[in-house]
């Protein structure tokens, strides 16, 4: 089949509005959402769908569509990042998660390791004062509070940078004038919000390429990074190039994950012995996958007193097929929860 993908740069640039723009069109902002993070795969969206965003975006419909252009991945080497949402080099990522979940540590936590990936990192501040962000904007290599000046920073770093900045300078209209002069080498960009209203949003942020999305019930149970692995999104996923390895352990991963939260519902209300003897494994690798995911972070060295842990997409990869194929049936819980790999 031929690898095609929505032109989200273009829709980016063309319709800043594109939530407001999509419902007055009659085009659900949750599937424009869906479609440029790949949830939806491009070839079954509905022609009327393509149709109408290209008439927003004033484009055709061949313009709308990129053909066998190879996506990039940066490689985090945070397992859940990694395996169900990889970030896609110069392209957008959005963090959808209310306030203590854990949004601003994984901010932290990339600072630090985009930095020793040897990365330019730039923090375009919101205008607003967020005392919140004490101590984290300062990991980045440059804080600015100006298009004009994050400009001139990112500029001469082409697709060797990384952009941090919050839903502020989106909904302003800021950042899709500065990407727009960033032109074809733009920096990933990567966006907060640190009033947390995006989670009530079909489309928050406009149109991405990644999708973080944050659960409550993993945060609540302190399984960090509190990935949802089941809502997040990236559309590098659906790039014909990615590892078809990754692509099927992913779904297999996803199934399991799925089936092990429905009957995690059931043991909590009426008690582990009303699951089905057949269901049992996939409880058990469930929670194993769960345990997995969770991972130690540097920048909380100092008050976990655990040190933290880097993992390559290889390995993580290796163990996640250990997991699904009862490698780890024998382990307890205890053993897989924040550890770097098996």
């Amino acid at each position: 089949m031929e690898d095609i993908r929505l032109n989200v740069a273009l829709l980016r640039k063309r319709v800043p509005n594109l939530t407001t723009a999509a419902k007055e069109a009659g085009i659900r902002p949750a599937t424009v959402s869906n479609l440029c993070t790949g949830k939806i795969d491009l070839g079954k969206a509905e022609v009327k769908t393509l149709v109408g965003l290209a008439k927003l975006a004033n484009c055709t419909v061949d313009e709308l569509i990129i053909r066998g252009e190879k996506m990039a991945m940066i490689e985090t080497k945070i397992k859940a990042l990694d395996f169900f949402a990889p970030l896609v080099k110069r392209g957008t990522t959005g963090i959808v998660a209310r306030p203590g979940m854990g949004q601003l540590v994984i901010v932290a936590e990339l600072l630090h390791r985009f930095k020793e990936q040897g990365y330019q990192t730039v923090y375009l501040i919101p205008e607003k004062n967020h005392p919140e962000l004490e101590g984290i904007v300062e990991l980045a290599d440059h804080i600015t509070d100006s298009v004009e000046k994050t400009l001139e920073l990112l500029n001469p770093c082409g697709d060797k940078a990384v952009l941090f900045t919050d839903k502020q300078r989106v909904d302003s209209g800021e950042l899709f004038k500065l990407q727009e002069q960033l032109g074809a080498q733009p920096a990933a960009t990567l966006l907060v919000d640190l009033s947390g209203e995006v989670v009530d949003d079909d489309f928050p942020f406009g149109p991405l390429e990644t999708l973080w999305q944050l659960d409550a019930d993993l945060a609540a149970r302190h399984q960090y990074p509190a990935l949802s692995p089941l809502h997040s999104a990236s559309s590098i996923l659906e790039d014909a190039e990615l590892d078809e390895r990754h692509f099927q352990l992913r779904q297999r991963a996803q199934k399991t994950l799925r089936r092990y939260r429905e009957l995690r519902s059931v043991a909590a209300a009426h008690g582990i012995e009303r699951i089905a003897q057949g269901e049992l494994e996939t409880y058990r690798r469930g929670e194993r996958l769960e345990a997995y995911f969770t991972q130690p972070f540097y920048v909380a060295e100092e008050f976990t007193g655990q040190p933290g842990a880097s993992v390559a997409l290889e390995l993580t990869l290796h163990d996640v097929e250990a997991i699904l194929n009862g490698q780890a049936d024998a382990r307890e819980l205890e053993e897989l929860q924040f550890i770097g790999t098996l």
